[in-house]
């Protein structure tokens, strides 16, 4: 029998336990995958806390992966048998060394890109897609903010942004990632525990404020973000690493110069085969054509998840991370 991380009850990371599980022939419009790697991502700790429901326990978290198709279900046309296959998003179930998935979810891997780091850049790479291409559509000359820009989006996000001629100020939490931002295209870095992050922005942007924030932190750097904002410029949250929202009037956003404010999930941006096929094809041609780089700087046997959540949270993490079945 193959094994999958299951949780039977949310909570902390000993909820996530290595466990034999059935997987079944697939049905119509159905695949079955054996797993290469599995990326991680904090939408997971967000469906093992039980801040995101999952439909039903137990389940097996995750949302990103990639493998080799081993079977195919009625009326499958989309893959074959023996193709290389990468996936991100809805049904839940990346953390198994085998798994179900429907057939429209998935999308072949170019020749050139790796396993592993198809694993480790779907779900990332697909959300800066629909972040710098769609949500807001970042122009050259541009000046943009972007939090946790050491992390597995943010350095992404940095490479991307100045590849399309924006200028990128980032956030990060210590020097280390400070580091590693500025080598991954963000042009001016901030340690948010240690400035006064509103103020280096309006410094940096000569007191006009930045035409988008992207904030997948949340709750302690929500209401600054605002703050960043030149009249009528766009806050994109999404992500709450630091805790969700408080309730919010809107009126703030008139009062702070007739801001936007949207909360987009890659799930809405992909539902339609189309959208997925496009955001998946323009993510490979960036990397393809070597202006990002996806990097995966850690890796996890899959049995040792809970390990690499407590590190998550806590952190120690940057770039990229996947788990090895």
């Amino acid at each position: 029998m193959a094994k999958a991380i299951r949780i039977h009850q949310t909570g902390g990371p000993e909820v996530l336990q290595w466990e034999e599980v059935s997987v079944n022939n697939p049905g119509p419009g159905e695949v079955k995958i054996r797993q290469l790697a599995v990326g991680l991502n904090f939408i997971d700790v967000y469906h093992r806390t039980g801040l995101y429901t999952l439909n039903e326990l137990p389940a097996t978290p995750g949302m990103e992966g990639a493998g080799i198709v081993e079977a195919v279900g009625e009326g499958v046309g989309e893959v074959s048998i023996g193709d290389r296959v990468a996936y991100a998003g809805l049904p839940t179930g990346a953390y198994a060394e085998e798994r179900l998935i429907p057939a429209h979810r998935l999308v072949r891997i170019p020749e050139g890109i790796s396993d592993i780091q198809a694993a480790g850049m779907m779900l990332q790479g697909m959300t800066v897609q629909y972040l710098l291409r769609s949500t807001y559509r970042v122009k050259k000359g541009e000046t943009i903010l972007f939090h946790a820009a050491a992390g597995g989006v943010g350095l992404l996000a940095c490479q991307w942004a100045k590849h399309l001629g924006a200028t990128v100020i980032g956030t990060v939490g210590n020097s280390e990632k400070a580091a590693l931002a500025r080598a991954h295209g963000c042009n001016h870095t901030i340690l948010y525990d240690q400035e006064d992050w509103v103020a280096r922005v309006k410094e940096l942007t000569d007191g006009a404020g930045v035409s988008v924030v992207y904030d997948s932190v949340g709750q302690a750097t929500f209401m600054k973000s605002l703050d960043c904002l030149r009249p009528m410029g766009m806050l994109v949250s999404f992500g709450q690493s630091s805790g969700p929202v408080s309730a919010f009037d809107p009126g703030v956003l008139a009062a702070k110069g007739s801001l936007y404010l949207t909360r987009p999930t890659l799930m809405t941006y992909t539902a339609k085969r189309e959208d997925l096929l496009a955001s998946a094809n323009e993510l490979f041609n960036v990397v393809g054509s070597g202006a990002v780089k996806v990097e995966v700087k850690q890796s996890y046997p899959l049995a040792e998840a809970a390990q690499a959540h407590r590190d998550l949270e806590a952190r120690k993490t940057s770039g990229s991370t996947v788990l090895l079945p």
